[in-house]
């Protein structure tokens, strides 16, 4: 009974032994001292999957929440990756336009005939999931998440060399909005 099990001791020490080591990196600090944070390479094979995850993830809260599932439409998709362009351009997460646009005036440029509900805007080095997480975090974007007025949903990003996120995800529906000049 002794002899197996110093067989098999033998044999998860010779293992461990023969499995190198992770090299641990020391975390690397910021000017305010706590941890930069790790870079966030979106891959190019995940472009296409990532609005369909963070739809399936908005839908699953909002299934938990007691909302109605929201669909990807590619006007409202449109404009947040025009938006997270143009904050990258301004460097700033805020929900003006460098052309002075606000988030309805984007909306109606692309078309949608809804109503805007709300912006939901992130500069970050984190992951999808974890913006989605974020905001669900905070009351006001908690809310445009789970706006139970919302029938359609528009998410988008872009990220910088330098690996910087700027995510944009735009929720509409309900009652159109009235067009300028009608």
């Amino acid at each position: 009974m002794r002899l197996p099990l110093m067989i098999a001791t033998a044999l998860i020490t010779l293992t461990a032994a023969c499995v190198e080591a992770p090299t641990s990196q020391p975390n690397r600090l910021g000017a305010d001292g706590k941890p930069l944070p790790k870079l966030y390479r979106i891959p190019l094979n995940a472009k296409q999957k990532i609005p369909y995850e963070v739809l399936d993830a908005v839908n699953s809260l909002r299934a938990a929440a007691g909302a109605p599932p929201v669909e990807l439409d590619n006007r409202l998709t449109a404009a947040a990756a025009t938006h997270a362009q143009d904050m990258a351009r301004q460097n700033r997460p805020w929900h003006f336009g460098s052309d002075g646009s606000n988030p309805i005036d984007r909306v109606r440029r692309v078309g949608y005939s809804g109503a805007m509900l709300g912006e939901n805007i992130s500069e970050t080095y984190e992951t999808e999931i974890e913006t989605l997480a974020a905001w669900m975090d905070q009351d006001d974007t908690r809310r445009v998440i789970l706006d139970r007025r919302a029938q359609h949903m528009g998410f988008a990003w872009h990220q910088e060399n330098n690996g910087k996120l700027w995510w944009t995800m735009i929720m509409g529906g309900g009652v159109p909005m009235p067009q300028p000049g009608l």
